[in-house]
């Protein structure tokens, strides 16, 4: 677990990747496991912590007036609790919120950790009015950013943690990796250069390409945390022929998605849609029409829980439906006998008096 400098001394985030490091693949999805220590706990409090991953300038915090969009600009996701997992919520212990938390509570002594998705280096941030701007975390710093939820403005939970980024799949094959700015100094500003890279950022640019164009076995990974049934799996492909093209496949063609093409340094990255009935268990993925077909075994879970599981499955019908046709049934069945009954009681009273009447 690598630490970073937090922003402010009261509390802190811890940042790590699988391999240990505050650092993420500018291609490719990387999950980064947080904790975080010192954090204001409120039990019974309305609301927690909000997690994201972006960038930050000038007086960013909601505390001092910082606003979404201008101040604070971060990967875009749903607002739910099965979001794809770019943004976490963390409820204070007992918050009339904690249901909607996807990112768990936060213990008496502050303490509270969770795992968030990054997608890339770059992305597109929107603010509440939907203006759209593009972040390059290869150019301007980027991190794990925390402020207070629902509203609520919390000084204590605002921090920004840097995060590196650099090429993940060059330094696993040995490779040299090119690393993004880093520095933990200031809150969010561009990296020392402003826009262009040094000249060594630019060799290691350079070293890492070439090594990414080697011939070697192609690799095909998927993230696990997306492999959720009727959820969408996201998945990530190395050492590719540059610009090839190729289809991922789901098993005997469960699912399926392509063409995709390779980008110049053989790396390719996609997401599969997995059909809402696919079942739990182990699963294969693989790719088919390049110079090679690459595969992966990996787990599929079921979904969480949700509201739709009240209705059954047989097509969709309402468990609730049958026993009100039948209840319906019933009170039409007892609807006849009673007319009947009264039909039968009012023909025999018409009946007495002519009955007298002949006597």
């Amino acid at each position: 677990m690598v630490t970073a400098p937090p922003a402010a001394a009261e509390s802190r985030v811890g940042v790590a990747n699988a391999q240990g490091a505050a650092v993420v693949d500018p291609t490719f999805a990387t999950t980064l496991t947080l904790r975080g220590q010192g954090f204001q706990s409120i039990k019974n409090g309305h609301g927690g912590i909000y997690v994201f991953f972006g960038t930050v300038s000038g007086t960013w915090r909601p505390s001092q007036g910082g606003q979404t969009g201008r101040d604070l600009l971060y990967v875009p996701d749903s607002e739910t609790k099965d979001n794809q997992g770019f943004q976490k919520f963390v409820a204070f212990p007992g918050s009339d919120t904690a249901s909607a938390a996807n990112g768990g509570t936060l213990a008496a002594d502050g303490s509270w950790s969770t795992r968030i998705v990054v997608p890339g280096a770059v992305f597109k941030a929107r603010d509440r009015s939907n203006k759209v701007t593009t972040v390059d975390c290869r150019r301007v710093r980027c991190g794990i950013i925390t402020i207070g939820a629902h509203g609520v403005k919390n000084a204590r939970n605002e921090t920004f943690t840097p995060v590196s980024v650099a090429d993940l799949t060059a330094a696993a094959r040995g490779g040299a990796a090119t690393s993004s700015p880093s520095s933990s100094d200031g809150d969010g500003a561009a990296a020392a250069g402003g826009d262009t890279p040094t000249a060594e950022a630019q060799g290691a640019e350079g070293t890492a390409a070439r090594t990414a164009t080697r011939r070697t076995r192609p690799v095909l990974a998927v993230d696990r945390e997306t492999a959720v049934a009727g959820h969408v799996l996201s998945f990530s492909a190395t050492d590719l022929q540059p610009g090839e093209q190729v289809t991922a496949t789901l098993d005997d063609g469960v699912a399926a998605v392509g063409p995709l093409t390779a980008g110049t340094g053989g790396q390719l990255a996609g997401a599969l849609q997995l059909p809402a009935d696919v079942g739990v268990g182990t699963h294969e993925l693989r790719l088919s029409g390049g110079t090679a077909t690459p595969s992966v075994s990996f787990p599929v879970a079921a979904p969480p829980p949700s509201a739709a599981s009240a209705d059954d499955s047989s097509g969709g019908v309402p468990s609730w439906l049958p026993m009100a046709a039948a209840g319906l049934a019933l009170l039409l069945l007892l609807g006849a006998v009673v007319f009947a009954v009264r039909r039968l009681v009012t023909s025999r009273r018409k009946e007495e008096p002519r009955a007298a009447a002949l006597a």
